[in-house]
């Protein structure tokens, strides 16, 4: 693969770096599980760091399995003791942070836009507990921050990659289709998808060619309404392609897994999100063009060591092209440089501020 346009898990906040991902434990009922990390690395101190997925579950080889990586991180790099809850639905997202708070947790860390009420009120009752969330502030409609001060939002500009991603399939595309396809129709999930209209967008003013979109509009699209359903996110993708779509792009969780499937069935492409795909579903490789990525693994490891240094601060983390936050995997062989050299062009041009997404 070419390493233009190579994503680079830099410093999200200086000192943190990558571990290796370590395997999670089963949990098959749902309930609070203690974890350890097979190699630590650090000497074991006396914190306890704990997670709660969102209807996902830490396995989706995207979203929460990505956030959970950086629990690990934490667990071989820091030292601290680990405890999680899968959740099964959306209902059991405060009952969930609550058993673990019981558990004598220091800090807690929430995976997912659907968490964000029961984090809020969890962190207005446990004053000293430190709480983050991925993919989530608080802002009142002034813009002010209104986070407690024991609450951190951790969220990614998303819009940015996926703005290359969008600029990179309409410039490959053979048919002068492509789609994209959503879980929910939630602002975490629509910042992908607008950030790619956006970019085949560019891609059609630049060349004056007229790539179309199918699955999302600027306003609404094509969505599984849940992030499990691998079988509705292979079918609405299976439609797309029937529309001569040869590039899919999922922003599902497994839900998408399916839509990587209907890509491999009638060998066309696929970009994947959250994460390198052709790490986390090394299966699918084969039809993956680009993978839209988030260090969400580094922004969570980083504030739990800010807990642990009582560092912790409520400020949002907005992760960036331009810090690293978010960027794009490998590209795979065969696309024209020109290509290649384009979506540097553009990824400098949206760290300077001279294409303005938002």
């Amino acid at each position: 693969m070419k390493k233009t346009a190579r994503f680079a898990a830099v410093a999200v906040i200086a000192a943190i770096t990558l571990a290796g991902c370590g395997e999670r434990p089963s949990d098959d009922d749902g309930k609070a599980d203690e974890t350890t990390t097979p190699t630590k690395t650090a000497e074991q101190i006396d914190f306890k760091a704990c997670m709660v997925s969102d209807s996902g579950g830490f396995d989706d080889k995207s979203f929460n399995q990505t956030s959970h990586d950086g629990l690990l991180s934490a667990a071989a790099n820091i030292g601290v003791q680990t405890a999680e809850v899968e959740s099964h639905s959306d209902s059991e997202y405060g009952d969930n942070i609550d058993a673990l708070v019981s558990q004598g947790c220091n800090s807690v860390t929430t995976v997912g836009f659907l968490l964000g009420d029961a984090t809020l009120a969890a962190a207005k009752k446990n004053k000293d507990v430190d709480f983050s969330i991925v993919d989530y502030a608080y802002f009142n409609e002034k813009g002010k921050n209104i986070a407690p001060a024991n609450l951190q939002g951790l969220t990614f500009n998303t819009d940015e990659p996926s703005f290359l991603a969008g600029y990179l399939a309409a410039a490959t595309t053979e048919t002068g289709t492509v789609g994209t396809l959503g879980g929910m129709n939630i602002p975490t999930v629509t910042i992908f998808m607008e950030g790619f209209r956006l970019g085949v967008e560019q891609y059609n003013k630049d060349s004056g060619e007229k790539v179309k979109l199918l699955g999302w509009d600027g306003k609404g699209g094509s969505f599984t309404d849940d992030f499990e359903d691998k079988t509705k996110g292979q079918n609405i993708a299976a439609q797309m392609i029937g529309q001569g779509a040869d590039i899919v792009y999922p922003v599902a969780g497994p839900a998408g897994l399916g839509a990587l499937q209907a890509a491999k069935d009638a060998d066309v492409q696929a970009i994947w999100v959250d994460t390198d795909g052709c790490v986390s579903a090394a299966e699918y490789c084969d039809v993956l063009l680009t993978s839209v990525m988030k260090a969400m693994d580094v922004a969570v490891e980083a504030s739990i060591q800010a807990s642990v240094d009582d560092s912790f601060s409520n400020e949002p983390y907005v992760g960036t092209l331009e810090n690293g936050g978010v960027g794009l995997a490998d590209i795979k062989d065969g696309v024209d440089q020109e290509v290649l050299d384009k979506i540097e062009e553009l990824k400098a041009q949206i760290i300077a501020g001279e294409i303005k997404l938002s």
